[in-house]
């Protein structure tokens, strides 16, 4: 009989409505489709109750937020209860009249809330206009002031980040000192459709390649769901945003473990050695060799 200590996770990957009832169903029937199958983690993609709405700065969008406990939140707690499952969905926040954020948050398998993280690194680019919606995060649920601190629970202690987040290693490196046993990283990214066939290829590359390179510099396992399908522009300007799924799943040396295609619905599953990390850092000792002395610039905006 095997003693390997291993755990059995799920990343969704699915298309959304304007219908916020429409795409909680559907983010539903897939979680039970997931716990079905065995899934202990399941973690659903980012903004997965809505269409992905920052592609214009529109003020009647700020009607979709919800407050912590909320209708969405009380959702997936029941669900996660239900199941039996530890359960990571996304929140599109109103912590008070004027302050939004793009929250993640982690339900246990009684449906207690473990934790939440409220996006800190917010966009600002053609097409996806989050500085308009989203206050940065300044603290995970319980955890005072620092914003990078994972959430325990248990199947273990997991390091949430959010989309544009996967491009900062300080992140992951401050969720790694914390004591994160993985990274998860629900996103909601894709391309111009009217971009070149190469430039696409070559973003893909560089989201999915960052990420892995995350999981190898901490030795961490990577959870990365992201969104599928295309979502025209809200005022019909251009052709709007083809998301390009690929979700995946990888080891602490990065290698892959499970991955998605770029255009279907669907549940990803791998089975993570909860024992690996540290294995791999018995032979490749990146903390023991870091030199903390030599890196008090890196808290400087430019070194002149």
């Amino acid at each position: 009989m095997s003693d390997k200590r291993e755990l059995k996770v799920a990343a969704i990957q699915q298309t959304c409505s304007h219908d916020k009832s429409v795409s909680l169903a559907t983010s539903e029937r897939l979680v039970r489709e997931a716990a079905g199958n065995g899934a202990q983690l399941i973690v659903l993609q980012e903004l997965h109750a809505t269409l992905y709405f920052c592609q214009t700065e529109d003020v009647a969008v700020f009607e979709l937020a919800e407050p912590i406990p909320g209708p969405t939140s009380e959702h997936l707690s029941a669900l996660a209860k239900e199941l039996g499952v530890v359960l990571v969905g996304s929140i599109f926040e109103r912590r008070m009249n004027g302050v939004y954020h793009n929250t993640a948050v982690v339900f246990e398998t009684d449906g207690t809330l473990a934790g939440l993280y409220r996006k800190m690194h917010i966009p600002d680019d053609p097409g996806f206009y989050e500085k308009f919606y989203f206050t940065p995060g300044d603290a995970t649920f319980n955890s005072g002031e620092n914003g990078f601190t994972p959430v325990r629970t248990s199947v273990g202690t997991l390091g949430l980040l959010v989309c544009w987040d996967q491009w900062y290693p300080e992140a992951a490196r401050l969720m790694a000192l914390a004591g994160a046993e993985l990274l998860i990283y629900p996103t909601a990214i894709g391309w111009d459709v009217t971009d070149e066939p190469d430039e696409q290829a070559r973003q893909l590359e560089a989201w999915v390649t960052v990420q892995r390179g995350h999981a190898v510099a901490n030795n961490l396992p990577v959870i990365a769901p992201n969104r599928v399908g295309t979502e025209p522009h809200p005022e019909g300007i251009g052709e709007g945003i083809r998301f390009w799924g690929n979700s995946f799943v990888c080891g602490p040396q990065g290698e892959f473990l499970a991955r998605a295609n770029d255009a279907d619905e669907g549940v990803l599953y791998a089975t993570i050695d909860r024992d690996r990390s540290e294995n791999i850092r018995r032979i490749w000792p990146h903390f023991r060799d870091r030199r903390i002395d030599a890196y008090g610039e890196i808290l400087r905006r430019v070194r002149d």
